[in-house]
């Protein structure tokens, strides 16, 4: 399956990006860029640093839109590090964005490339819906995996919000409504699947320079997540477990659905059942269940494999 990321390029993003390569059943044909964790700018930089970390510059990189004066919130420069990735310096890239929009880029693919081709948005929904506003059989030819939402669980930026979705409910409700096929990879099953510092040092043990720059920057999420949620035990695997739901939805026990946002009001952000489309065949499903012991052994085993490459 060829594959496509949306990263606002922070933590757990740089994971799904290392995932995506590592992965026997993923050919990851380019990255798009978008905001959140940090700026569009320096996620661009920061994916074009890891893919050069990780032998993959030949991977292209596509700059996503991004509203005016954005900046990250202090929680998520906390959370990531003010440079997305845990502090950690990475060495410039010698390799340049495409100056293609990533927009055009989306929908040249999905048209060429059909049911042979899946996106995974780890960020606001921007980007997608803005290739969906351009191009009206974006949305249902195309097959996406985000990661963003609650459905049953709490939100983690107010009580009905999760991160990304908050960022920019109306594009994600323009999602729900104009997409054909989409799985939601939300708070529901990612807090169920966390990484310790057992874990990472495994990678540091590779004794290469990405095993040591991936451990350094997850031991950092770990001890950011000892601070905000210290019940966890260990750091949730958001953005990774969408790209492996996207290569193997075995993982994930699903609810068939149609959805909404809602955009007004103090439950903004909410990722909820559209009661408007009830009897409607569903056009997503949310992940309720996963199994999270076979994610995370498979998870590390690979990377573990993939920086001993290096």
């Amino acid at each position: 399956m060829k594959a496509i990321l949306d990263l606002d390029t922070g933590i757990d993003d740089a994971l799904a990006l290392a995932y995506a390569i590592a992965h026997p059943d993923l050919d990851l044909i380019g990255v798009t860029c978008t905001y959140g964790n940090v700026t569009v700018p320096l996620a661009v930089r920061n994916t074009l640093a890891l893919l050069e970390l990780l032998g993959q510059d030949d991977i292209p990189v596509f700059a996503g839109p991004s509203p005016d004066g954005f900046q990250p919130s202090e929680i998520s420069s906390f959370i990531h590090g003010h440079n997305g990735v845990g502090e950690v310096l990475l060495p410039p890239a010698t390799t340049q964005a495409q100056p293609q929009p990533a927009t055009d880029f989306l929908i040249e693919a999905v048209h060429e490339h059909g049911d042979d081709l899946v996106i995974i948005p780890t960020g606001p929904s921007t980007t997608i819906a803005a290739a969906m506003q351009q191009d009206p059989s974006f949305g249902t030819a195309a097959h996406l995996v985000m990661m963003g939402g609650a459905l049953t669980v709490p939100g983690n930026v107010t009580p009905w919000s999760e991160a990304n979705i908050s960022q920019d409910p109306e594009a994600t409700d323009y999602l729900f409504r104009h997409t054909s096929d989409t799985t939601m990879v939300g708070l529901d099953v990612t807090l169920r699947t966390l990484l310790t510092t057992a874990e990472s040092a495994r990678w540091r043990a590779t004794g290469t320079h990405a095993g040591r720059i991936f451990a350094d920057m997850v031991d950092y999420y770990i001890r950011a997540y000892a601070t905000t949620s210290p019940h966890l035990g260990g750091c949730g695997l958001h953005d990774p477990l969408a790209v492996a739901v996207a290569a193997d939805a075995t993982l994930v026990d699903v609810l068939s659905i149609n959805l909404k946002t809602d955009t007004t009001g103090p439950t903004r952000g909410r990722t909820i059942a559209d009661e408007k489309r009830l009897d409607a065949p569903p056009t997503a499903r949310v992940a309720v269940g996963v199994d999270s012991e076979r994610f995370v052994r498979e998870f590390v085993e690979r990377l573990e494999t993939l920086f001993s490459q290096l």
